[in-house]
């Protein structure tokens, strides 16, 4: 038996609609069912046709109100229901998204799907608070991390710090805000500089966008003092440090 439905993977970008893409806002506007996450803004969602089921899997570190199989199995049954469905994503299906996940799970049932791209919140969040990932002057590399390993527990933890405090590439660490304490200090006991800059964006993009600024050495005291907390994506490297002379979208 042919199924006649079909999921859309689609990245939602890091929160401002300007940066949805036109084949995602058609999808949104056009599809029976919408699956998203907590970080899918509500204007976004909003685009959805009256009729169109919005079912909320929102997750977020230590929130997981549905386990990922299940949501895997409401795609699959949603599909198979013959809907057209958007499984709605913060930033890009395929960067620290479960889209491959998700994507392995459709093509095992005969579901048809198609993966389309969202501006990930290193990109997003970093040109809205003036920080080159990249620039020639201080780093030609960038490299993109979970922070939700966990440095206390070594056993547990496949990230080797040591190598990314030794690279010198710009590092961006997404959900590391539970984890900043222990990461800043892997990365120093690994070589990184106590005064390597650092900058902290909270809910990128938006006009709530805030960020912090530091070191490897202030920034937790840093993230405190000033109550940002997550959703944000932690920065580290030399670029960091021209969020001062660069940063357009808080400037009004």
């Amino acid at each position: 038996m042919s199924i006649s439905g079909i999921v859309y993977l689609v990245g939602a970008g890091p929160g401002d609609p300007d940066l949805v893409t036109r084949k995602a806002e058609r999808l949104i506007r056009s599809c029976d069912a919408l699956v998203y996450d907590y970080l899918a803004s509500e204007e976004i969602r909003e685009w959805a046709k009256p009729g169109c089921a919005h079912i909320c899997v929102g997750k977020r570190a230590g929130y997981h109100s549905v386990p990922q199989p299940e949501i895997e199995q409401i795609l699959v049954r949603l599909a198979v229901e013959g809907k057209s469905v958007v499984r709605l994503k913060g930033g890009d299906p395929f960067v620290f998204g479960r889209g491959g996940e998700e994507a392995a799970t459709l093509k095992k049932a005969g579901i048809r799907y198609e993966i389309v791209p969202g501006v990930t919140a290193a990109l997003g969040c970093a040109a809205y608070a003036g920080v080159p990932l990249t620039d020639r002057r201080w780093t030609r590399a960038v490299t993109f991390i979970s922070g939700h390993e966990r440095i206390d527990h070594p056993e547990d933890d496949r990230t080797d710090w040591s190598l990314h405090a030794r690279s010198g590439a710009t590092l961006v660490l997404y959900m590391a805000m539970g984890r900043l304490s222990e990461i800043s200090v892997a990365l120093i006991q690994g070589g990184r500089a106590a005064t390597e800059p650092v900058i902290v964006i909270e809910r990128g993009t938006t006009r709530a966008q805030r960020c912090v600024t530091g070191t490897l050495a202030t920034i937790v005291e840093s993230v405190k003092a000033s109550g940002i907390g997550a959703p944000a994506v932690v920065i580290v490297g030399s670029v960091a440090g021209m969020h001062e002379e660069l940063a357009w979208f808080d400037q009004g």
